[in-house]
């Protein structure tokens, strides 16, 4: 299983960026897909993640500016980000968890996301 994330950047504070994840490989019933950030010095923590039936879940950080969408049939979950701050410059992870027998966790290689002030 592989998941590749792509869209980070550099992006002047007040900007928006998109960030997209694709899952390929053997993959079954995926239950959730969402976006993790981690700052430098800090723990990883969720930013929003969305059910295969299109419930959303948003870090409050993030509430009202950022919108997390997926397309069930690519297996790609997106991230848009809008109203950017500099606190948002983080290394942003895609996530992906399934089940079949067992809940699986799967993690992409992060995109890098840059918020300048």
């Amino acid at each position: 299983v592989q998941l590749q994330a792509s869209g980070g950047g550099l992006v002047q504070a007040g900007g928006s960026l998109r960030l997209s994840c694709a899952a390929s490989g053997r993959i079954f019933n995926i239950i959730r897909m969402g976006w993790y950030r981690q700052a430098p010095g800090k723990q990883r923590v969720l930013v929003a993640d969305i059910t295969s039936g299109g419930s959303t879940n948003y870090a409050d950080f993030v509430k009202g500016r950022f919108t997390i969408s997926r397309d069930n049939v690519k297996n790609t979950v997106y991230l848009q980000m809008n109203s950017l701050k500099p606190e948002d410059t983080a290394v942003y992870y895609c996530n992906v968890k399934s089940f079949d027998v067992l809940l699986r966790n799967y993690w992409g290689q992060g995109t890098e996301v840059t918020v300048s002030s």
